[in-house]
């Protein structure tokens, strides 16, 4: 029986000792290691950047059509034949070139017949004012009454009416002649011909159109937040548009020309247009384009990578990289972004703003430059007087 409480004894002691040899092999390594962790903990690497100066144009984007000033469609203005066709498809024309020529004869006669009333008639008004004057001199004598005399001056008169009527007539007859020579009204370039020698043709056949080229206009849309900015342009003076089809096409240079009178409110844009010279053709009707328009250069402005700007419920701001090599935040305001840069204000221009790494980042958190030396950083870092 003393052996066995001898035994209790024993392994009491035993289990005692174990475990405070376990709290306190337990509790001072956690602190120590902690300590440790807190002493070695890395700084964040991050790339960083300078702010560029350099003038930066805001540009407004869209696609847009290719439209002619003006296009017209050519119709004959009388029922008559086609009796020769001046033009091929295609051809460039000038203004009064002539293209079709019609059937003439008719109206050809109506002019000689009209030209011989008027010979006619001013026959007649010679005889009636010699007439006139005979009877004026039998007045004088006392051989004609007064009255007689009067009935000559009125013979004369209407027979000088008449020749003024046949002259007016034959003006009416040249005209309704003149329309079968059809003469270009602009130039411009001709398209297809849907007529042939012989051919009849009406008041609603459509002959050929005529496309002017030269000058010519992009129309395109712009939202309704970018009117304000477009109005201001047109205050300042000229408006720059270029103007190009495709990626590898190259970019022509006009003026923005028209600004419609309202806002579409469906689709919330404006309507503009551009004007542009387009000697070499290099612009075609119908052809779709990429338009970008510059509303105003900012002079001077500071640019930044898009990536370093960063948006929160608090505002936009980036982080800069202070001589203690410490991140700091510093808000800023996007004025204009394209591309991957934007123009922003809010900088001096010498910070060192960063790029990448800045997602765990925290303002006065310690940060390693991608790509220095491990004893430049603690050389930078030992620059700080509060080190």
């Amino acid at each position: 029986m003393k052996k066995k409480n001898i035994g209790v004894a024993a392994a009491a002691i035993a289990i005692i000792g174990g475990a405070a040899w376990y709290l306190h092999s337990a509790g001072e390594p956690p602190t120590k290691a902690a300590a440790a962790k807190g002493a070695g903990q890395a700084p964040t690497v991050v790339n960083v950047v300078r702010p560029q100066r350099q003038d930066v144009p805001v540009v407004l984007a869209a696609n847009g059509t290719v439209t002619p000033v003006s296009t017209v469609d050519l119709h004959p203005q009388t029922t008559s034949t086609i009796r020769t066709v001046h033009i091929k498809e295609g051809q460039f024309v000038k203004k009064g070139d002539l293209m079709f020529s019609l059937d003439d004869r008719s109206d050809a006669a109506n002019v000689d017949k009209a030209r011989a009333q008027i010979a006619r008639d001013q026959a007649a008004l010679a005889d009636a004012e010699r007439q006139f004057k005979r009877s004026q001199e039998l007045v004088a004598q006392k051989f004609l009454s007064q009255s007689a005399a009067d009935t000559q001056r009125a013979q004369v008169e209407a027979a000088r009416a008449l020749v003024v009527a046949d002259q007016a007539a034959l003006r009416s007859t040249g005209v309704s002649a003149s329309y079968n020579a059809i003469r270009a009204p602009m130039s411009g370039r001709v398209g297809a011909i849907n007529v042939y020698p012989g051919s009849l043709v009406q008041l609603a056949t459509s002959l050929t159109t005529i496309t002017q080229l030269d000058p010519i206009t992009v129309a395109f849309t712009l939202p309704e937040t970018a009117l304000a900015d477009v109005l201001a342009a047109q205050k300042r003076g000229k408006v720059e548009v270029q103007a190009s089809s495709g990626d590898a096409g190259k970019p022509v240079t006009g003026a923005l020309s028209f600004v419609d009178n309202a806002v579409d409110a469906v689709s919330g844009t404006i309507r503009v247009k551009a004007q542009f010279d387009n000697r070499d053709n290099s612009l075609w009707p119908g052809q779709y384009v990429n338009a970008r328009l510059t509303v105003q250069t900012l002079a001077g402005a500071l640019v930044i990578p898009q990536a370093a700007i960063i948006t929160s419920t608090r505002g936009t701001f980036v982080y800069v990289v202070d001589a203690d090599l410490s991140a700091r935040q510093v808000p800023v305001v996007r004025l204009h972004g394209f591309g991957l840069s934007a123009a922003v204000s809010g900088l001096t221009g010498d910070e060192r703003v960063i790029t990448e790494g800045k997602q765990n980042l925290r303002p006065g958190a310690k940060v390693a430059l991608a790509g220095a030396k491990k004893d430049d950083s603690t050389r930078l870092a030992k620059k700080d007087p509060s080190a």
